[in-house]
């Protein structure tokens, strides 16, 4: 078996793996939800190469995500449900369809991108989605009947808590201004004060997880994304740190031997720092 740059060639690896027998253990016992979250992950690590601008390791994150497509695509196959094919064949079509302006003929190209266009095809490929479903005897929602309920649960829970607040707020259920989320939150934090008081450890994740959601609706009036928000506290505090270690380390100390108090007086000129 050698490299290739056909896809080809990483579906027959794919195959070789997941091959009773001959293949890889640790393969062969994944399944959809064992290995979902391998993809999230992989989806993430292209992200963070991104950040970072760093183009050797897009790529090799990116062939890293690829081959979770793979990777599902086969245990699908097995399955008798679907292959790579099918992958592939699916979101040609759906390019396609979502572009008439660039890929329709001489009419739709000249008319362009029509207003309402995009939402009139996504409620064409929804409909067909639902009579698929129907077809296999499965159930014909996506995720279920609640208006809600198209909120994908596998999503970074800031950014679900946010988008889960962004569509209850076009039906109306919403703050009118920021101040009073203020308030709200110190309401919940009060909460959690009784709940720690009480040492119901239930009732403390329950309520920290209210004051979680109250800040990202504080952040959504506030035209602040709390996922980018704490993503840029938390490099902040990873770059301060990083200044504390490389003091001491200059001071011929560290950070398992450094005090409190040592490592509060650097922490200090770091924030002055930055």
């Amino acid at each position: 078996m050698q490299p290739s740059r056909d896809i080809a060639r990483l579906i027959e690896i794919m195959a070789a793996l997941r091959t009773p027998g001959t293949g890889c253990a640790w393969d062969l016992e994944q399944t959809f939800a064992t290995i979902a979250p391998y993809t999230v992950e992989e989806a993430y690590e292209v992200s963070d190469a991104i950040a970072r601008n760093d183009l050797t390791d897009l790529r090799d994150e990116l062939g890293d995500l690829l081959l979770q497509v793979v990777f599902h695509s086969r245990i699908a196959q097995e399955a008798g449900e679907f292959e790579f094919g099918d992958v592939v064949t699916a979101i040609t079509t759906k390019m396609i369809r979502r572009h008439p302006h660039v890929f329709g003929d001489a009419e739709a190209r000249a008319a362009g991108s029509a207003k309402g266009q995009w939402d009139r095809i996504k409620a064409e490929e929804k409909a067909e989605k639902r009579a698929a479903r129907i077809a296999r005897g499965e159930n014909p929602e996506d995720h279920g009947t609640g208006f809600l309920d198209g909120i994908p649960v596998a999503l970074p829970s800031l950014t679900r808590a946010l988008k889960l607040q962004q569509k209850a707020a076009t039906v109306g259920f919403d703050w009118g201004a920021a101040a009073p989320i203020l308030d709200k939150i110190e309401e919940e934090i009060g909460e959690l004060r009784a709940a720690m008081a009480a040492g119901r450890q239930s009732e403390i994740a329950e309520e920290f997880g209210d004051i979680l959601f109250a800040v990202v609706n504080l952040g959504r009036h506030l035209d602040v994304d709390a996922e980018a928000a704490l993503a840029g506290t938390n490099e902040k505090f990873r770059s301060r740190f990083h200044f504390v270690e490389k003091a001491l380390s200059d001071a011929k100390s560290n950070l398992n031997d450094a005090s409190l108090q040592e490592m509060e007086e650097l922490w200090q000129k770091a924030k002055e720092r930055s």
